[in-house]
């Protein structure tokens, strides 16, 4: 699957990932972190898979899933359920695992706004959201809010026309799929006692929310999310998809040949859930 963070990784954009992702081009010449296979060797001491068999990781660090074959860590990845199929699994490991940390513990009656709900990541987070009877506020782009009220947001807002901080409402849990706002406008949305956790954004946003929001911790929390990632996070993902609990909408199904134009609608918010990339379309 297409993710966010395969753009960033291309572009160097936001800055800190280039120090992981490579300074001035990518480190790592074939992008794509979640991936979906069959096994076709064992490194040496390898044990619990078999030749053959389904599996499936969010591989960010070591990335490599646009091409036929991948070589990847053996403790971060986990068997494929047999009632997923392969679009379906490719779309979970990492932006099912955000929807799943960042929704960890919400109970019914929260009012949670999700900023940036129209993508991959915040489409599940919807879902785990309303699954535990939240009360959920979609904000993304006028092209996706209508479709967003039919998954199931009570409320949704088109960030071009309204600022949420600016709206007089507060909410028990906010999550940020793209920070641009410094943690004194956060703090206006939030109710006394709530928390507000950013994913991704730009370093000095970033910063400001890391360092400045220390300063108002003492009402409301205000931090980054840091997501587990891993093979025990990839099993939880996985279970909330085989439960229902979580639904990834696929947009398209692309050969090789499309990866840059998923790529750049993905990096600009413009795809209606994932886009999966598949070898065998070539």
């Amino acid at each position: 699957a297409a993710n966010l963070s395969d753009w960033e990784y291309l572009t160097g954009s936001p800055a800190w990932v280039r120090t992981v992702g490579g300074l001035f081009k990518p480190k790592v010449s074939v992008l794509g972190s979640d991936i979906v296979g069959h096994v076709d060797k064992l490194g040496e001491g390898v044990s619990g898979f078999e030749i053959g068999q389904r599996v499936m990781g969010d591989y960010v660090m070591t990335r490599g899933g646009f091409a036929e074959y991948a070589c990847v860590p053996a403790d971060e990845t986990v068997a494929v359920p047999d009632a997923l199929t392969d679009d379906i699994a490719s779309c979970l490991p990492q932006a099912g695992g955000i929807a799943v940390a960042g929704t960890e513990g919400l109970l019914e009656g929260d009012r949670f706004l999700i900023n940036g709900a129209g993508g991959g990541s915040g489409t599940m987070a919807l879902q785990l959201a309303k699954a535990a009877g939240a009360h959920v506020t979609a904000v993304d782009n006028a092209g996706k809010t209508d479709w967003l009220s039919r998954l199931g947001a009570d409320e949704v807002i088109d960030y071009a026309k309204m600022n949420f901080t600016e709206t007089g409402k507060r909410w028990d849990r906010i999550l940020d799929m793209v920070a641009t706002r410094g943690p004194r406008e956060i703090s206006r949305a939030l109710s006394k006692g709530g928390s507000y956790m950013a994913l991704g954004g730009g370093v000095p946003t970033l910063l400001s929310i890391v360092f400045g929001g220390k300063l108002l911790s003492r009402k409301r929390s205000i931090g980054m999310l840091l997501v587990p990632s891993g093979r025990d996070l990839t099993r939880r993902v996985a279970e909330c998809a085989l439960q229902g609990r979580i639904a990834p909408h696929v947009e398209a199904v692309l050969p090789f040949s499309s990866v840059p134009d998923a790529l750049a609608r993905t990096g600009k918010g413009k795809v209606l859930g994932k886009i999966v990339i598949k070898p065998s379309l070539e």
